[in-house]
């Protein structure tokens, strides 16, 4: 099994080089992350498919083909550390973000004994997910009563008296009952039969592999359903089977209902993907709330839907949805739009790097919201020498409206709280 790890936005060239991938494996790589519909128009949104190399862009992630597998993780500075140990620290950091994001609890215990620095991200995925599914599954599988209609020789349950005196008008030894019985062939099942059969396709860890060979014994009974077919809506979670909420958010990540795609299946291979710019959002958005948790203010998410502008029957054309709304009561205090960029550290660069058409964007948002604290947010890396917090503020022209350009240093989760309650409190929009 080919398998190489690159960060996004870096290159892997074709080659017999130990960095390199075979010719080959490349072209499966990059097959199936065309197909993908996170690839968008043309097929190059994943990966670049050059002459002699393939550059990864904004996703990551794990493309795996025939025979090969390429792992591409996001852009997170640990100073100090590079190779194995910088790969492991990433890939733990990556699934931190994305436990916060689907509201997972991992424990101590589980995060000690992952493997971050040999195996990819997709075999960890998988390992949380089997590890927690057999744990839930030996308290017992989640069952419900589903209604039955059947022809009997003695009544069951009601008689359906319609169907009794016209279809088996003729035949008096049948009865047509009604009734309700016990079962686990229900959709949250059904969908876990459906995340572990398609796990059990593409894991390579041997560890991995014999607890979902466990796991499809014991969903045997379960009725296999294509996972386009799978019924979401159905799946009901109350008190008395509330501990299967994780193992639902990690069956809709691992079947391609959140975040990414995945495509499996003959020579297209198997793909698990995650676009940074949403995934760093929602992480932010979440842990934002908890940081405001004991304060007078709330945080939205994707939240006002104002439109920008008005036909002459009053219907609303170009609607915004900013990042992060954070209010106190009704009033919007504060607007958030986190970018998944890296801005200039240079001194002797007022714009750092700063997209115009994301100004542009902030001080429409300032105009039709009526607010006059605005921020763009990014992730901080090591290149920038002040600590993470506000890099720069600007007045807004012939206004009393400030727009901050500011940091967050998603490697470390211990100050991220503390860094994000001081972002939305802080009266001042002045950086000393």
């Amino acid at each position: 099994m080919i398998r190489r790890t690159i960060l996004e936005w870096e290159t892997i060239k074709y080659g017999t080089a130990s960095d390199e991938i075979p010719a080959h494996a490349a072209d499966r790589i990059a097959a199936v992350a065309t197909v993908s519909p996170l690839g968008g128009r043309g097929g190059g949104g994943v990966l670049e498919h050059g002459r002699s190399r393939l550059r990864a862009k904004g996703v990551v992630g794990v493309i795996a083909a025939e025979g090969c597998a390429l792992e591409i993780l996001p852009k997170i500075d640990f100073p100090g550390e590079d190779g194995a140990e910088l790969t492991g620290r990433i890939r733990r950091r990556l699934v931190h973000m994305l436990a916060v994001a689907l509201d997972l609890k991992i424990d101590a215990g589980q995060i000690t004994a992952l493997d971050w620095q040999r195996e990819t991200l997709l075999e960890i995925l998988i390992r949380l997910f089997s590890e927690k599914l057999v744990d839930a599954v030996r308290q017992g599988m989640p069952r419900r009563y589903v209604e039955h209609t059947d022809d009997l020789p003695v009544l069951r349950g009601r008689l359906d008296v319609m169907r009794q005196f016209t279809a088996l008008a003729a035949e008096p030894s049948r009865l047509a009952c009604r009734y309700d019985a016990l079962t686990a062939d229900v959709a949250l099942n059904r969908i876990m039969k459906a995340a572990v059969a398609r796990l059990a396709r593409i894991a390579r860890n041997t560890d991995n592999q014999r607890r979902l060979h466990e796991l499809a014994f014991a969903y045997a009974d379960i009725a296999a359903v294509p996972v386009a077919a799978l019924r979401w809506d159905e799946v009901v979670l109350d008190r008395t089977n509330n501990r299967w909420r994780e193992l639902i958010n990690l069956a809709r990540l691992l079947l391609g209902e959140r975040f990414q795609t995945t495509s499996a299946g003959g020579s297209s291979g198997f793909s698990l993907l995650f676009e940074m710019h949403t995934l760093f959002e929602e992480y932010v958005a979440r842990m934002l709330k908890r940081a405001l948790a004991d304060t007078n203010l709330r945080v939205v998410s994707q939240g006002g839907r104002l439109y920008c502008l008005e036909t002459d029957d009053r219907r609303g054309l170009f609607q915004t949805r900013p990042d992060i709304l954070v209010k106190c009561g009704e009033e919007i205090v504060q607007i958030i739009d986190t970018k998944w960029k890296r801005i200039s550290p240079r001194v002797d660069d007022p714009k750092q790097g700063v997209a115009q058409g994301d100004v542009y964007q902030m001080m429409a948002y300032g105009q039709l919201y009526q607010c006059d604290r605005l921020t763009l947010l990014y992730p901080h890396h090591s290149a920038i020498t002040r600590t993470d917090g506000i890099q720069a503020a600007h007045k807004v022209n012939g206004m009393d409206r400030w727009l901050k350009m500011a940091t967050v240093d998603v490697s470390r989760s211990d100050m991220l709280c503390e860094r994000l309650r001081t972002l939305a409190c802080s009266d001042s929009a002045m950086v000393d």
